[in-house]
């Protein structure tokens, strides 16, 4: 490949889509982003609108296509990830009947608290690698076929986001083993649709996507769409994978022990596996990277979202000040001790996936005194979301995953003191690469292999430059030592109290 030969990623997240172009050493050479909100008109409610997103696709492309050939680049591929579980109903002319359902919607927690415990729901967990939640598209159609049954006969395909804008592009419906194996219908050792899932959500195979490969290449964009953003019809387009893990492939952490870690508006551990494996305890997920490899680990709902919380409800008064309100808070949060004198706090702002898996948790400071004040609390919330993280570290090596090194990505990064908190809390070495975009240069490297650019992913790591180191300081290691199995305990020890709580704020609510 050429030097001027580019390889476009495009990552449609949960609170933007990013694009970028790289070239075969996986630098940017382009980006460009657009963000789009996230509708909550009822609380347990998370959706998007669909042409909100379409159109955030099709600009930042416009865009990164645009500065590319101005450059004298050549774009010879577009490649995509994608945030799992969302779910849209498409009436019989294709047309959305739903807005998208996001990971972060609540709506089928009853459905899901109904069949985590059976042996039914068991066994499909153990088949889709996808726990029993209500992020789960599984649990979400369980919800329509007893909650919504007007949209619920009406739609004639139910898909995710991803395979809406390859509709829109190429008119066909497809979907990837990655984002497929997310939906809690997808059989992870047959590549194919489950067929006892399908029962049970009551559909049929016809009603969703053709399964295909993560390197699959598809061409014959849409002339009109192709002239809109500037590339030829018959530009190779690549289905890539889910967001996931594709910011394993990205921050080349595909070798045995080695983890990505990152944290947005969420957060999520993950390591590469040679098989489809399982938690005997249902803690974590198990995704496809490829045909013969596995990303398992487990998300947590609360990431960058509750430092945004601690931004928008401790200190709104930051909004009036000039500078960057989150510098102020962690310039506040750094003259605080680490354990944060004793303060702890549950992140579960949105409720909890891995590794509780519990849609009725709630946020919790625990521990307050009148010696605490908002610092307290700052440091507290970032201490607790990598408390959190942790938690899911250590239910991979419970199934026998021995991380020797983390690799991280996220809008959390851009904080030296959250990465160094990270360091002390895993007892581990934090290396943090040079390019924030893990997704979208994953996806890129998939349509490199499916082009036959690169012989297979064994070069990735080296492709990968570490911008920066933290190493775990012991004063701090000794601190959170002793409050990590506090943390621990709190949630296990309040999740009746979470579920009577749940109640009553429903109640109110409603």
């Amino acid at each position: 490949m050429s030097q001027n030969e580019i390889v476009v990623g495009v990552d449609i997240g949960t609170t933007s889509t990013k694009t970028a172009a790289f070239d075969e050493n996986g630098n940017i050479f382009a980006q460009s982003s657009c963000e789009y909100p996230l509708y909550s008109d009822i609380p347990t409610r998370a959706e998007q609108n669909t042409e909100e997103i379409y159109q955030a696709v099709v600009q930042t492309l416009s865009e990164v296509v645009k500065t590319v050939t101005t450059n004298s680049g050549h774009v010879v591929a577009i490649s995509f990830s994608s945030a799992m579980h969302s779910l849209i109903a498409l009436d019989k002319n294709g047309s959305p009947i739903t807005r998208s359902i996001t990971w972060a919607d609540q709506r089928a927690s009853s459905e899901a608290d109904e069949l985590k415990h059976t042996v039914t729901g068991q066994g499909i967990y153990r088949r889709t690698g996808t726990p029993i939640h209500p992020m789960s598209p599984l649990v979400k159609l369980m919800w329509f076929k007893e909650n919504d049954t007007n949209t619920y006969q009406k739609a004639t395909k139910w898909i995710g986001i991803k395979e809406y804008i390859f509709y829109r592009f190429f008119g066909e419906f497809i979907v990837d083993y990655s984002i497929a194996s997310a939906t809690g219908l997808f059989n992870l050792e047959t590549l194919s649709w489950d067929n006892k899932a399908l029962s049970l959500a009551g559909i049929e195979t016809s009603q969703l996507s053709e399964p295909v490969a993560t390197t699959h290449i598809i061409k014959g964009l849409n002339k009109d769409i192709a002239k809109q953003i500037g590339i030829p019809e018959d530009l190779p387009f690549c289905v890539g994978a889910s967001d996931g893990v594709l910011a394993n492939l990205g921050v080349g952490a595909l070798a045995p022990g080695s983890v990505a870690c990152s944290i947005g508006t969420s957060g999520a551990v993950r390591t590469v596996v040679n098989e489809p494996t399982t938690d005997p305890k249902g803690r974590l997920f198990c995704y496809a990277l490829t045909e013969k490899q596995w990303v398992v680990g487990g998300p947590i709902n609360n990431g960058g979202v509750a430092f945004r919380w601690v931004r928008d409800q401790i200190f709104p008064d930051l909004q009036e000040q000039s500078g960057d309100p989150y510098d102020a808070l962690t310039a506040m949060a750094k003259e605080i001790h680490p354990g944060a004198d004793g303060l702890l706090f549950l992140p579960y702002l949105t409720g909890e996936r891995a590794p509780l898996w519990n849609a009725d948790t709630k946020g919790v400071f625990f521990g307050l005194t009148l010696n605490h004040d908002r610092r307290h609390m700052i440091r507290a919330v970032m201490e607790g979301v990598m408390f959190q993280m942790h938690a899911v570290v250590s239910a991979l090596q419970e199934i026998g995953v021995d991380p020797h090194e983390f690799r991280v990505t996220g809008g959390f990064t851009k904080s030296p003191l959250w990465r160094q908190i990270m360091a002390d809390i895993f007892e581990k070495d934090i290396l943090v690469p040079a390019s924030p975009q893990g997704s979208c240069l994953g996806a890129a490297l998939l349509a490199m292999k499916a082009l036959g650019m690169i012989n297979d992913f064994s070069t990735v790591e080296k492709k990968v430059e570490i911008g920066d180191i933290h190493h775990p300081k012991e004063e701090a290691v000794n601190i959170y030592q002793e409050l990590k199995p506090i943390f621990l305990n709190l949630a296990e020890k309040l999740t009746p109290d979470f579920k009577a709580l749940s109640l009553i704020q429903k109640n109110i609510t409603t």
